[in-house]
């Protein structure tokens, strides 16, 4: 089996986590500094938790797993210390359509988190076959190489876009061929692609 890669927009997603343990809680917050609508059930949360409701980043559901709670998710993330109750998240959340990540057995679900590095507008994300510590390694050795002069590269051609499609010109089409060529990371990384960039502003 392999994986399909995607990103989603953060901000339009409502996820409910079971679960209220260190998994969950990585999870929860994960998703709710992605911009997410989060509501985590659980009986008992870990003191971060708790710290996210109160700053009202994340709502707390203090009960155990009912199917109904599955309604309004867009995503599922079961991290439950139930094998049983994990189980029936998978069947109850594949019946109905849901994005689901079952945390103890994740061939139950649909989708796995990746190891994520995020630099402004840059994410970076990489899986490893199930493997999670190598991800975690990888994604450690690319954020030492994709570091806040990519951010402040792709924040400014954004910009750039942004404004050449507001205006309705192709000064974007240009401008991409000259600054996104092969020699782009180079650019970035001895200091070249500020002065480049500079005679497009």
């Amino acid at each position: 089996m392999s994986d399909f890669p995607i990103a989603l927009h953060g901000e339009r997603i409502s996820a409910v986590v079971f679960g209220g343990g260190a998994v969950g809680t990585r999870k929860a917050l994960a998703l709710a500094d992605a911009g997410a609508s989060v509501v985590v059930v659980s009986p008992t949360v870990t003191p971060e938790i708790e710290e996210a409701e109160r700053l009202r980043r994340i709502t707390v559901v203090r009960e155990s797993y009912k199917r109904e709670q599955l309604e309004r998710a867009t995503l599922v993330i079961a991290a439950t210390d139930s094998r049983e109750v994990n189980a029936q998240i998978a069947v109850d959340a594949n019946a109905r359509g849901k994005l689901v990540n079952i945390t103890d057995y994740p061939d139950e679900g649909n989708f796995h988190t990746m190891a994520v590095h995020r630099s402004g507008d840059i994410t970076i994300a990489v899986s490893s076959g199930g493997v999670p510590g190598a991800a975690a390694r990888i994604r450690d050795a690319i954020a030492e190489r994709f570091d806040a002069r990519y951010e402040q590269a792709v924040s400014v051609l954004r910009g750039l876009r942004s404004d050449s499609i507001k205006r309705g010109d192709d000064t974007w089409r240009t401008a991409s061929n000259n600054l996104l060529g092969e020699d782009f990371c180079e650019s970035v990384e001895n200091g070249s692609f500020k002065e480049k960039m500079d005679s497009w502003r």
